[in-house]
């Protein structure tokens, strides 16, 4: 194809242009997940209660076994395009387009959604952009913008902003998980764990789309492979290091501040990690923590915006998509992408000028987990294929790979269900939208027969 030809003669022709290395991968999965998720999670999670805080042992594991399963995936199939290529080994072009634009899809709503969140942040220091629904609009799309433009300096230079951004959600979340334990309160945490009086499944239950939706961000080091140093060794182990290291950060984090800030303060606060500093060092500690919340929400947004611009340029070079996605500057940056899928953000924020801006945040949300999720379904079910066509696979680590495979499949699918009846919905007109669109894209494909699984590995 043209498209293929295109990308790979842009990459040949420039070899000196650096590519990530394993820690500003690590870094970049857990910007992707830090960044949007704890700055709000302790407020979500107060609304529910302390309760609350046990789906983080169900969350946790799931989302280990799924980020595992993509780094077996990974180390038997170095194709470039994360879980699409994992898919297209199992279910041919078939399955890598659905895979793709699912996952593009989703990345595009949760862009918005982090958005949002940051303009939430930023209200505090510049009251007009909550002072009415247009304001806040605008203030997303700039941020959306904002972040777009910044990604055109290429992979290189994203890591680079990123290794300087997480110092945001490193700074005040390592900060409380240590230094907070000695604020924390034991009759403060008791009377925060059940305000609702809810039974313990119902709490775990409630809260387990939300803290999914804190961990989405553990395949982004397999989606960006083509992008990073030495992919086979750095893309699993970069899986693996972002995810264990978010799980335990999450959970000392929004247990302590349970216990710091009283309940009904954290469940309307708009900024939870600067109220608990505010609570324990003044108001003055408590501004400069939100001042570095935000930055923290810039670089996670930072972040999507180029794995959003990677992922089509990956699917374009594969034919899989208009080949000006696959087009590329100077340093490896997929411009003219990254500006369609800015007008696209820009698209899906101004449906949020309606509705309120927490309600609309729920809602992208839940349509975003739902639509992350079935991608993480199609191409963990491709795992057995993918080790097969590899050859040589010893039967223990076949079936030890499928073991946590499943378990990861069953937890995606009951996050599916967690995430409730509005966000399956939506989840099922974007499959249905997806259908569509496909239709008209597969007519441009090459014959199957040409087309099919090639992974020589």
């Amino acid at each position: 194809m043209n498209t293929t030809a295109t990308a790979t003669s842009s990459a040949t022709s420039t070899p000196a242009t650096k590519k990530m290395s394993l820690v500003q991968l690590t870094l970049l999965v857990a910007v992707n997940m830090m960044g949007s998720g704890i700055i709000m999670l302790p407020a979500n999670m107060a609304q529910v209660g302390a309760i609350s805080l046990l789906s983080w042992g169900v969350t946790a594991l799931g989302s280990m076994a799924i980020a595992y399963g993509f780094a077996q995936a990974g180390v038997f199939n170095s194709k470039a395009g994360g879980m699409a290529a994992y898919a297209e080994d199992a279910y041919g072009r078939d399955g890598y387009f659905l895979t793709f634009f699912l996952y593009f899809l989703s990345l595009a709503i949760g862009n918005v959604a982090i958005a949002i969140s940051a303009v939430g942040y930023l209200a505090a220091f510049i009251p007009w952009l909550s002072s009415a629904p247009i304001a806040t609009c605008i203030g997303v799309i700039v941020l959306v913008w904002l972040t777009t433009v910044a990604n055109f300096g290429g992979p290189n230079i994203t890591g680079k902003i990123g290794s300087i951004t997480v110092w945001g959600v490193i700074i005040p979340v390592a900060g409380i998980c240590v230094i907070g334990w000695f604020f924390f309160s034991g009759t403060t945490f008791k009377q925060a764990w059940n305000p609702q009086g809810l039974s313990l499944g119902a709490g775990m239950g409630s809260s387990i789309a939300l803290t999914l939706w804190a961990f989405l961000g553990m395949e982004s080091a397999a989606q960006n492979s083509d992008a990073v140093e030495n992919p086979k060794r750095n893309v699993p182990l970069a899986c693996m290091f972002g995810t264990l290291g978010a799980a335990v950060v999450y959970i000392l984090s929004t247990t302590v501040i349970q216990g710091i800030v009283p309940n009904k303060l954290l469940a309307a606060s708009t900024g939870p990690f600067a109220d608990a500093y505010a609570q324990m060092f003044g108001g003055t500690v408590g501004t400069i923590i939100r001042a570095l919340a935000i930055l923290a929400c810039l670089g996670s947004l930072l972040g999507w915006q180029f794995t959003i611009a990677q992922t089509a340029k990956t699917a374009a070079g594969e034919g899989l998509f208009p080949a000006f996605f696959a087009k590329t500057n100077r340093m490896l940056a997929p411009v003219t992408g990254m500006i369609v899928m800015g007008v696209v953000q820009t698209i899906l924020a101004l449906s949020t000028i309606s509705p309120s801006l927490s309600e609309q945040f729920s809602a992208l949300v839940g349509l975003a987990v739902v639509t992350n999720v079935i991608p993480y379904i199609i191409a963990l079910s491709a795992l057995g294929v993918i080790m097969r066509k590899a050859g040589g696979v010893p039967q223990g680590t076949y079936r030890k790979n499928m073991f946590v495979a499943v378990v990861g499949m069953l937890y995606s699918t009951y996050a599916i269900y967690a995430s409730g009846g509005d966000a399956v919905m939506g989840g099922t007109i974007v499959m249905a939208l997806t259908f569509i669109i496909y239709g008209f894209m597969a007519t441009k494909s090459p014959p199957p027969a040409s087309t099919g699984p090639a992974r020589t590995a």
